[in-house]
């Protein structure tokens, strides 16, 4: 067999991050090879293309990458404008996977079944450390197993979003029609006439809600008819709402005052406490039968749009040894970092090889997928998650722990408020006629300072880009 130290390492994914990856591992003299399922990179984004993310082309592009591409004159994007999805692939990933040392490694369409050590099943623990890693994929001309020496899975969570029910579980009838749609569709372009005219439940409490929400406003607009129920599963809007314009990305703080004013305006027909419990289809309608307020109520609609966020898919990773916190999802040593159930307004430190480790050798999970279940994730965060891992797999395990990062900060918060100290931060929620998250963003932002003002980090991440 081929040294190990020759063999390529695996990058799972050619989204920003796994595209990141790749070109960190360039800068290092290792070859990537890079397996995308999609027909092109970064095709996750490509299905919230129309979305416009909150952080401008400065936070939005890998230095590494950004080296790679310099060296074959690539025209810039302006560092202040906010790209949406599809600006991000084809002036950024798009340009980056035809850079030579990117392209000659990078295969598409090509769906990652399984990954093992070579030769050897989970079980099986002697010589397990140096051995090669066995990586199966299939595309169309069948399925290949490759020999590689590490793999950084970047495969993201966009194929795995969670259902309508708040178990967990996809609620009575949720699989059975096609009425019910994830994430961010396309609802004032692609999708416009599914959409306009009709009665529409969008169900969910985080900024992907809100895209929609306004999206739908703007449908609204041109045809009256258009009837926006917006259910969310908590109690009240504050949090939903959060720093406005002391988000230091301002674009983030805007969609939240808009949403704001919208609810005001009474164009959005709030729905508060909401658990849906079953799906029923009664002609071209659907009838969603749900406890909210008070208690149960039946209401029918014509489209459902479910943006509960996401979860990692863990499934073709069976035979190495995975470990995750059994409730966030996420490395033992970062979930404590991101758990939304322990930071009321998502202030993460930097972090890097030390927090996202397994008991695999040289087997990393970076990106949002890093993140599990938790929904703070940010692009920037993913770069130097992959900085930082590439580093370890060449040997440079110095630079591996100089972790280092600057976040915009953002007084929007990623869950709800903690009223106890000893959990960090922000002392119980804000009084409702003030615009802020909690207690210590409403005392920030009386001083005259931005951000949430929560917990001793002074880089609070917000939700993810765009999604």
């Amino acid at each position: 067999m081929t040294s190990i130290e020759n063999l390529p390492v695996a990058v799972i994914g050619a989204g920003p991050v796994g595209l990141a990856a790749a070109a960190r591992l360039v800068e290092r003299g290792i070859e990537p090879l890079i397996l995308e399922r999609g027909k092109s990179v970064g095709a996750a984004m490509l299905e919230w293309g129309h979305v416009r993310v909150f952080s401008p082309w400065r936070y939005n592009i890998d230095a590494a990458a950004r080296n790679l591409l310099e060296a074959f004159d690539w025209d810039a994007p302006a560092p202040n404008h906010l790209p949406n999805g599809r600006e991000i692939v084809e002036d950024y990933l798009a340009p980056l996977s035809r850079v030579p040392a990117i392209a000659k490694g990078l295969k598409l369409g090509a769906t990652v079944t399984a990954v093992a050590r070579h030769g050897l099943d989970k079980v099986s623990s002697d010589g397990r450390v140096g051995r090669p890693f066995l990586v199966r994929y299939s595309d169309t001309l069948g399925e290949h197993d490759v020999a590689v020496r590490a793999v950084i899975d970047a495969s993201g969570t966009w194929t795995q979003p969670n259902p309508m029910g708040i178990s967990g579980l996809p609620v009575r009838g949720e699989r059975s029609t096609d009425k019910v749609s994830y994430g961010i569709p396309d609802v004032a372009g692609a999708r416009r006439a599914d959409f306009i005219g009709k009665r529409v439940l969008v169900v969910g409490g985080g900024h992907s809600a809100i895209n929609v929400a306004l999206a739908l406003m703007e449908l609204q607009q041109t045809e009256p008819k258009t009837e926006i129920f917006w259910a969310l599963r908590h109690s009240g809007v504050e949090r939903l709402l959060g720093g406005g314009l002391n988000d230091q990305l301002p674009e983030r703080g805007a969609l939240g005052l808009a949403a704001k004013r919208a609810i005001a305006d009474g164009r959005l027909n709030m729905l508060t406490g909401f658990a849906a419990e079953s799906i029923a289809i009664d002609g071209s309608s659907l009838v969603i039968g749900a406890t909210a307020g008070d208690g149960p109520i039946s209401l029918a609609v014509d489209q459902v749009v479910v943006t509960t966020g996401f979860r990692p898919d863990f499934s073709f990773l069976r035979e190495l040894r995975v470990e995750v916190n059994p409730a966030v999802e996420a490395p033992p040593a970062l979930a404590p970092l991101i758990d939304p159930n322990l930071h009321s307004c998502g202030t993460v430190p930097p972090h890097g090889v030390e927090e996202l480790r397994h008991p695999e050798k040289d087997f990393f999970i970076v990106g949002s997928k890093s993140y599990g279940r938790a929904p703070t994730f940010l692009m920037l965060t993913g770069y130097e998650q992959v900085r930082s891992v590439v580093a370890e797999i060449a040997g440079d395990h110095a630079a591996a722990r100089q972790v280092e990062l600057v976040l915009p900060e953002t007084g929007v918060c990623s869950a709800d408020p903690v009223t106890t100290s000893s959990a960090g931060c922000c002392g119980g929620p804000a009084p409702v006629e003030v615009d802020a998250c909690c207690v210590a963003d409403a005392v920030a932002k009386s001083s005259g300072r931005s951000g949430c003002g929560c917990g001793s980090s002074p880089r609070p991440e917000a939700v993810s880009e765009g999604v």
